[in-house]
């Protein structure tokens, strides 16, 4: 069952930093192993700006904001992105139900995209579940 659906879209344009701001920026918005994911690529604006979709989508998905650093995209060793939920930011999913989080950004030169679907159990699957834990 899906529980949440988010989806961003982010001009890439806005990500070509300087040094000064991209190092600004990073502090407050990427986790290290964002920014050393982009920052291996050449056009690294491109996957911070997905990452950045990513983060949104996310906090669309869940319904409410979520602290930018306390998620990250990381990577499959497919290159397939999941988001990676830090702190307490981590028990969001079992609060939610959310068993599965399925994650898909694309990006060109000019334009990144990002899609997050929350899934979890059937509500019955889940209150069945419950009662008999208890």
């Amino acid at each position: 069952m899906i529980l949440g659906v988010g989806i961003d879209v982010a001009d890439v344009a806005r990500y070509h930093f300087d040094e000064i701001q991209l190092a600004r920026f990073a502090k407050k918005i990427y986790t290290e192993a964002e920014m050393a994911h982009a920052m291996k690529h050449r056009h690294f604006a491109e996957r911070l700006a997905g990452a950045f979709a990513a983060k949104e989508a996310t906090r669309k998905a869940f319904g409410h904001a979520i602290p930018w650093r306390l998620m990250g995209v990381r990577h499959e060793r497919s290159g397939k992105p999941y988001m990676e939920l830090l702190g307490r930011a981590s028990a969001l999913p079992a609060l939610r139900g959310v068993r599965r989080m399925h994650v898909s950004i694309t990006h060109t030169k000019s334009t990144a995209v990002a899609v997050v679907i929350l899934e979890g159990d059937e509500p019955q699957a889940a209150a069945s579940a419950e009662v008999a834990a208890r």
